[in-house]
């Protein structure tokens, strides 16, 4: 035996007594011809030609005869049916051969006579008459092709349906010199290729399927002693015995021999067990073995199980009687001894041979055991935890560490980091720590513990593609980022929150950790409306106090509708790549003495950590070189803008961009009216607070020229802002034409008038008075008092202005002279020479028209007497008609005429009604309408007496008023009818 072969006990042998008496004398009376086993029982053929079949107790629970003579001398049953393969032969006698005869039973069919089963085929074996006995035998499950081996070296083949006698065909295959010592074949779907073993070489045949009818080719010129040739059946290949070693042949060819050098009388294959019988060994060995059995040394084999996977003698005894067969029952190996003994090899439980294997440190082998066995994962990492203990025992770390690692589903981490934290091998716990981040199971200490042991050995290589391996999340992504973040490692924690969608983190880094506001604010215009608000607004301030114009712009985008999230085009793939890191290269060292600060390791020399250097490198960039798409080409996505008052707090100590921010917005249409009005409000603060910077006047008349025209304007800003809010601001901010403006605005020009000379502002005063004058009248008899108040303030506004003042109160008789006399007394500024012209021109108009009143009189009177005489004439004179024409057609007057008083005469045919007694002349009737309907106007408002008061009330000469009324009638007593 080769010397790598190991020799354990894996197997249980134990002797089966046969408690019955009848069943013992068989097994012991040397009558046993063949035997098989299937379905659960054991085939026992005699050389009587009966066959036994044993039950479970080991007891014969059914015999009957198959052959008249002969014995049996092979036997198949088919496993999991009732069908039984039997083999007879007889050798000739005289010159008559006798072929042997091959039958196939049903045992489940009794005959009802015999109560012996069912022969279903009988078929005489065909071997050229030629009296050799039958050396091999095999047979397909459907027993629908069959072959035999003689021992003169024919291979018979019989094919057909013997199950259900519907008739053979058996030709001779193969015929040679040399007897056949095995025969099995080899079933694929198409094609049942026949192994043939004789005494000097291995052949195969393709009886049935492609290369049918070939002749046999030979696959090794060795052969094999008989009961050296077998087929395992899970792998359907051919096991070979020999005495160097053990070999296996497929379709195609031989496979790799398995050196174990022992002679072989037989073999037979179980499970993953190859089973050798050895014959008494030569004359050597046969010395010794005499003088411990005498002359029984002569009949010792040697039984031996081997794994010849594992190199493994499983078992190995010595037997004092030769092993006739052996075969599987029951799940257990059995064999049976020349003089009628059965030993049964149960295999010992895989747990019970695993110990073994731990006893001798055969770890590896335990791990190939457990594999051939089926062991499951969980069960085969405790072997490999096993085997890293050891390992590490025997300090080989980085072999023990690989143990470890395969067993990590099963193993508690802690207990394999404790060990190489203590002795400092950082190398293989990065390793095991690495593992257990692919498969999911570290927890956060683990990724801290990671980190740090990265920035221990200033592996900055490892430490990136760690952080940017691809896949899933492998490791605790809060634990890493602060990690990073606090060592120093910025761009990776970047890198890590926007890989993973965490973009307030992404943000939050590039400003308070990079101080990378440019690049902060651009990620922010990449996420989309709903994820970007958040972000402007958490660092509204910040990013407006170091990137104001490029911040101003987005929150004008943002708040007016049009915000689009940038959209970056990856650029052709470049050759020669910029290097994303050269910024966190440069601080690399920084970075990894702040992280190796954080956790250290136990009895780690930190003294060899060189001394770092100042950070002065910025993080560039968190993506990849892009192109960025134009604006225009990016569709404005649909949301809804916030209110513009939710963003007035992040430009406080920024007016410049507020005032862009505000205008921005003012010249939207789409703003709610409140929107509006904070807008507008918010925006006219802003200019009074520009204005009021201490930058000279020309800065303040400029900002305030843009406040006033705010609320000058006619549209939105000018309905939007309230009074209310420009006469506080104005007067906050000391703004006196807001302030006016409003006044203006809403009428009160009388408090304008009065503001200013409140303020003793002379100057204004008159400029209010020429504008406003028009306007309000009555500001003109204010504006006199005002003057001649105070002797500085006539002064100030000199004669002329109080000339022209008292010309227009006695232009549009604002005042009477007596009114303007009492005013100009009341102090004692004013002289009778600046009111001498006034009188005069007074006291010159009113000659003027009471000269013209009494002229309207002695007019008005002359025509009363003129109207009264003519009315009497009419009423005591006859009148003369003296027209020749009518004044309807003028024709010649006819009679019959008609003449009315007015001197106006017809014909009677030209008058409407015809006769004109009671008529009305036609061409005056006109006037004389419109005369009644102005006397019944005025008798009518003569009742009326609040029009009168009305037109009294708004009357400014109501001495006038009174005299048209008058006139009118009102004053007129009512009849008496």
């Amino acid at each position: 035996m080769a010397l790598t072969w190991r020799s354990f006990d894996f197997f249980d042998a134990t002797q089966i007594k046969i408690a019955d008496d009848d069943t013992r004398a068989f097994f012991e009376s040397n009558d046993i011809s063949s035997i098989c086993s299937g379905s659960d029982s054991l085939f026992l053929g005699s050389y009587d030609g009966h066959v036994r079949i044993v039950g479970a107790s080991w007891k014969v629970v059914r015999t009957f005869q198959a052959y008249e003579t002969g014995p049996i001398t092979h036997m198949r049953q088919v496993d999991g049916t009732s069908l039984l393969v039997t083999i007879a032969e007889e050798l000739s006698t005289g010159d008559s051969s006798n072929a042997p005869v091959l039958k196939v039973w049903a045992l489940d069919k009794p005959v009802k006579k015999t109560g012996i089963p069912t022969c279903l085929s009988t078929v005489a074996i065909n071997n050229g008459k030629k009296p050799f006995p039958i050396s091999a035998f095999t047979a397909t499950e459907d027993l629908t092709q069959l072959a035999v081996g003689f021992a003169n070296g024919a291979v018979t083949a019989i094919r057909g349906d013997l199950i259900h006698d519907l008739g053979t065909k058996q030709r001779i295959i193969y015929e040679s010199d040399e007897p056949v010592t095995g025969v099995e074949l080899h079933v694929d779907a198409a094609l049942t290729t026949l192994f043939i073993a004789t005494t000097s070489r291995i052949l195969k045949l393709v009886i049935s399927g492609k290369g049918h009818g070939l002749p046999p080719r030979t696959v090794e010129d060795i052969g094999c002693g008989v009961g050296c040739m077998a087929v395992d059946k899970a792998t359907g290949e051919i096991v070979v015995g020999r005495d160097d070693a053990i070999y296996t042949y497929t379709l195609d060819g031989r496979g790799p021999p398995i050196a174990y050098e022992a002679q072989k009388k037989l073999i037979a294959v179980y499970q993953d067990y190859i089973a050798l019988v050895s014959p008494p060994t030569p004359s050597a060995e046969s010395d010794t073995r005499r003088r411990f059995w005498g002359a029984a040394a002569d009949s010792i084999f040697t039984f031996t199980l081997i794994h010849p996977d594992l190199r493994i003698v499983a078992h190995s005894e010595t037997v004092l009687a030769d092993v006739k067969h052996a075969f599987q029952l029951w799940g257990d190996l059995y064999t049976l001894t020349q003089d009628g003994k059965v030993f049964r090899y149960h295999e010992k439980p895989l747990a019970q041979r695993l110990e073994m294997l731990y006893q001798r440190n055969l770890y590896t082998l335990a791990v190939e055991l457990a594999q051939k066995s089926g062991m499951d994962g969980p069960q085969q990492s405790i072997i490999f935890r096993k085997y890293g203990d050891y390992l590490y025992q025997k300090g080989a770390y980085d072999e023990a560490m690989t143990q470890y690692i395969k067993a990590i589903d099963s193993t508690e981490p802690s207990q394999v980091i404790r060990k190489f934290l203590d002795t400092q091998r950082i190398h293989n716990l990065i390793e095991y720590l690495e593992q257990l981040h692919d498969r999911h199971k570290a927890t956060s200490d683990h990724t801290t513990l990671l980190l740090n042991c990265y920035a221990k050995l200033k592996d900055i290589d490892k430490l990136e593609k760690f952080i940017k391996s691809p896949g899933d999340l492998k490791f605790d992504l809060d634990t890493a980022i602060s990690m990073c973040r606090q060592g120093g490692y910025y761009e990776q924690a970047a890198y890590l929150a926007k890989k993973h969608g965490e973009n307030d983190l992404v943000v939050d880094i590039l400003i308070e950790d990079s101080k990378a506001y440019d690049e902060a604010l651009d990620f922010i215009c990449h996420l989309d409306p709903e994820t970007a608000y958040p972000c402007l607004m958490k660092y509204a301030r910040v990013l407006i106090e170091h990137c104001p114009k490029s911040a101003t712009k987005v929150f004008i985008d943002y708040y007016t509708g049009n915000y689009r999230a940038r959209v970056d085009i990856p650029s052709p793939v470049d050759p020669n790549p910029p290097v994303v890191n050269g910024g966190f290269a440069a601080g690399a060292a920084n970075a990894v003495q702040n992280l190796s600060n954080l956790l250290p390791l136990p009895y780690m020399n930190t003294s060899a950590i060189a001394p770092a250097a100042p950070q002065s490198a910025k993080l560039t960039a968190v993506g990849e070189t892009a192109f960025v798409l134009k604006p225009e080409d990016v569709p404005v996505p649909s949301y809804t803008p916030p209110r513009p008052r939710t963003a007035f707090s992040s430009f406080i100590d920024h007016p410049d961009e507020f005032i862009v921010f505000l205008e921005a917005l003012a010249k939207e249409d789409t703003l709610s009216e409140a929107d509006k009005t904070d807008v507008y409000t918010t925006l006219f603060e802003m200019y009074l607070h520009k204005s009021n910077e201490k930058k000279g006047a020309q800065h303040r008349e400029e900002w305030e020229q843009k406040a006033k025209a705010l609320i000058e304007g006619t549209g939105h800003e000018k309905r939007s802002i309230e009074n209310s809010n420009v006469l506080l601001l104005s007067h906050l901010s000391d703004f006196r034409d807001g302030t006016t403006l409003v006044k203006e605005q809403s009428g009160l020009l009388f408090d304008i008038f009065r503001s200013y000379t409140s303020a003793k502002d002379t100057r204004g005063a008159i400029k209010a008075l020429r504008k406003y004058g028009p306007e309000a009248p009555q500001l003109y008899p204010a504006a006199l008092s005002y003057l001649t108040s105070d002797a500085r303030v006539l002064d100030e506004a000199g004669p002329d202005e109080l000339a022209g003042i008292l010309d227009r109160i006695d232009r549009d008789g604002l005042m009477a002279p007596l009114q303007v006399v009492q005013a100009l007394s009341q102090n004692a500024v004013a002289t009778m020479g600046m009111i001498k012209p006034y009188l005069a021109r007074r006291i010159e108009r009113e000659r003027r028209d009471i000269a013209e009143n009494r002229r309207d009189v002695a007019a008005f009177r002359a025509e009363t007497d003129q109207r009264r005489a003519e009315i009497a004439d009419l009423g005591s004179k006859p009148a003369v008609f003296q027209a020749t024409r009518c004044h309807q057609c003028a024709l010649p007057l006819e009679l019959p005429a008609v003449h009315f008083l007015c001197k106006h005469s017809f014909h009677q045919r030209c008058l409407r009604g015809g006769t004109g007694v009671d008529g009305e002349c036609p061409l005056c009737e006109r006037d004389n309408a419109t005369i009644r309907a102005l006397k019944k106007s005025q008798d009518e408002n003569a009742e009326r007496h609040e029009l009168f008061r009305d037109d009294l009330d708004r009357s400014e000469d109501k001495f006038r008023t009174v005299a048209e009324w008058f006139g009118r009638g009102v004053m007129t007593a009512p009849s008496l009818e």
